[in-house]
């Protein structure tokens, strides 16, 4: 299960992300992520991955794109979750 969570602020905006991101909430972060992008220049979207348990390979594709597309992904503590970060953010 994912729990999604929108901050929105008129300097910018704030996904919270909340438990694993696999399967079919691959999908829901994306129709999120498209409809935020959508309405806002991507640039200013932060993602907070701190609550973040899990992450596949579908979770790693979308979030590398979302990055490509200027997302900052942020706050994460888990070392798996830190480690992914650095190689999206890295490329």
């Amino acid at each position: 299960m994912l729990r999604i969570t929108n901050g929105t602020r008129r300097e910018g905006a704030t996904l919270v992300l909340e438990g694993r991101l696999t399967g079919p909430w691959v999908d829901e972060l994306a129709r999120c992520w498209k409809a935020l992008a959508a309405t806002r220049d991507a640039r200013s979207v932060n993602v907070d991955l701190d609550g973040v348990t899990f992450i596949d390979a579908g979770g790693r594709a979308l979030l590398r794109a979302m990055h490509e597309e200027g997302a900052t992904l942020a706050v994460c503590s888990g070392c798996m979750t830190r480690a992914i970060v650095e190689e999206i953010t890295r490329s």
